[in-house]
């Protein structure tokens, strides 16, 4: 039996790393794709912090499934770290809606659960991170939001509210009751 594959997309501070910790916490069928960034280690999520070369070489050697430009800097997830769906699993990983159409047509039965928040919300948590100064806070929150390519099935969740809530509702997207 094969598993499925989740996109986690929405703007920055909408708190796609804490629903997805959350909702590992509290579901041992999930799995969430390490992804591989150009950027130093910061912050909570599980990332492997590459330089630009060593980028490159893994591209060379066919190593990312999935591989994307957003903010400045390089994405990837390994081949690796989507093995879980052979096993049945769930893997989730923190995605860039740039990069959804590619991804979807690598991955015909990739679903996307987009999570959202007030921008109030989302620059008192980009302000909480320390990774920026108030001018980029502003700049980040400001940028437009590419459309979601529209042959996606996507659901969405408003984290709004406390932490468990959030989870709680993210839960609900990642195991949508079907008819």
């Amino acid at each position: 039996m094969k598993g499925r594959l989740i996109a986690v997309v929405g703007a920055s501070g909408a708190g796609k790393d804490t629903l997805i910790r959350g909702a590992l916490a509290r579901d041992p069928g999930l799995h969430w794709a390490r992804r591989s960034i150009t950027r130093p280690r910061s912050g909570t999520e599980p990332f492997e912090s590459l330089t630009e070369a060593e980028f490159d070489t893994r591209i060379a050697a066919d190593r990312f499934a999935l591989h994307w430009r957003a903010h400045g800097l390089r994405y990837g997830v390994a081949r690796a770290e989507l093995e879980p769906i052979e096993r049945g699993e769930t893997v989730l990983f923190n995605g860039s809606r740039a990069a959804l159409a590619e991804a979807a047509a690598q991955f015909p039965a990739l679903e996307v659960v987009e999570v959202i928040a007030p921008v109030p919300l989302r620059a008192e948590r980009l302000a909480a991170r320390g990774r920026e100064s108030a001018a980029q806070i502003e700049a980040r929150i400001a940028r437009n939001t590419e459309p979601l390519p529209a042959a996606l099935p996507v659901r969405q969740v408003c984290n709004d509210a406390g932490e468990e809530e959030g989870v709680i509702r993210f839960l609900a997207a990642l195991h949508p009751v079907r008819a």
